[in-house]
């Protein structure tokens, strides 16, 4: 695995007031953003910072409103086809990580992702998005979920 992180996502109780401190009051521009739901801002070459609306982040880890297990932090690393979810997933778990969703198509912009817990509870999205790429100056681009 490559030494980075593509994504940072915190849950956030109020989207509405976490998008409106990073657009209004820090000035930054949504990469996208699904109204309700989460929103994405890059915050370096090929780094994305998103805020997930705290109930749709627990459906997304698939652990439910109340357990514990939801953090409020997931990291993700994006690769480059379907089989690269299953084989990075597989090596994590042969390495102290705990499966907590096998690879599976995700519910959002066609998606195909893992969720691994590594050995100190940091849940990782292993992933493979369509509409993911990185220009070579380093900017992302994230299309449009159908």
């Amino acid at each position: 695995m490559e030494q980075q992180v593509h994504f940072l996502t915190l849950a956030t109780a109020d989207l509405d007031a976490a998008r409106r401190f990073y657009v209004e009051g820090l000035g930054w521009t949504p990469l996208l953003d699904v109204p309700g739901e989460i929103v994405f801002f890059q915050v370096a070459p090929g780094t994305v910072l998103a805020f997930f609306e705290t109930g749709s982040f627990a459906r997304d880890l698939g652990t439910g409103p109340a357990r514990p297990e939801v953090s409020g932090v997931t990291l993700a690393h994006n690769v480059a086809d379907r089989p690269a979810v299953a084989a990075l997933a597989d090596r994590m778990a042969a390495h102290g990580g705990t499966v907590l969703t096998p690879p599976e198509e995700g519910a959002f912009g066609g998606v195909f992702h893992a969720l691994v817990r590594d050995p100190n509870g940091v849940v990782w999205e292993v992933a493979h998005n369509p509409g993911w790429s990185v220009d070579p100056d380093g900017t992302v681009r994230l299309a449009q979920p159908d």
